[in-house]
């Protein structure tokens, strides 16, 4: 069990201008920011960062959603937290979000979901590793 785990404020959050108050819940739910990065994703990056979902029919559709606009970049540590950090943002479709979930507040729909969350200890460093060099954490 990590005690870190990675996020991105996905660009339908930017947009709305959730981000702020997004990263303000993460921290007052005791998250500590070791990494943090505004930056836009190309297609290439984000098919890159999705290939797990390559053959999946909305693959397309989950690149150019993701390169279409700034996204916040973070990794986080706390105890336990990947399994943490999903309570917190809630499941991905927000209609079955529980409340007061970071998706059940901020999301659109399950495509525009606001946020990305690591789904194991695994996925968190390679996700981590994707956006962070070793001299970008803390």
């Amino acid at each position: 069990m990590s005690n870190r785990t990675f996020t991105m404020i996905k660009p339908d959050a930017m947009e709305n201008g959730h981000a702020g108050a997004i990263l303000d819940r993460i921290t007052k739910e005791g998250f500590k920011l070791v990494a943090l990065k505004l930056t836009q994703l190309s297609a290439e990056k984000a098919g890159e960062f999705y290939a797990i979902h390559k053959e999946r029919p909305f693959f397309g559709e989950l690149v150019a959603f993701m390169s279409r606009g700034p996204i916040i970049a973070a990794i986080l540590e706390k105890e336990n937290a990947v399994a943490s950090f999903r309570d917190l943002i809630g499941a991905t479709n927000p209609a079955n979000a529980a409340e007061g979930t970071i998706r059940k507040v901020f999301a659109e729909s399950i495509e525009a979901n606001a946020i990305h969350g690591s789904d194991s200890d695994e996925n968190a460093k390679i996700e981590g590793d994707f956006f962070f060099n070793h001299f970008e954490r803390v």
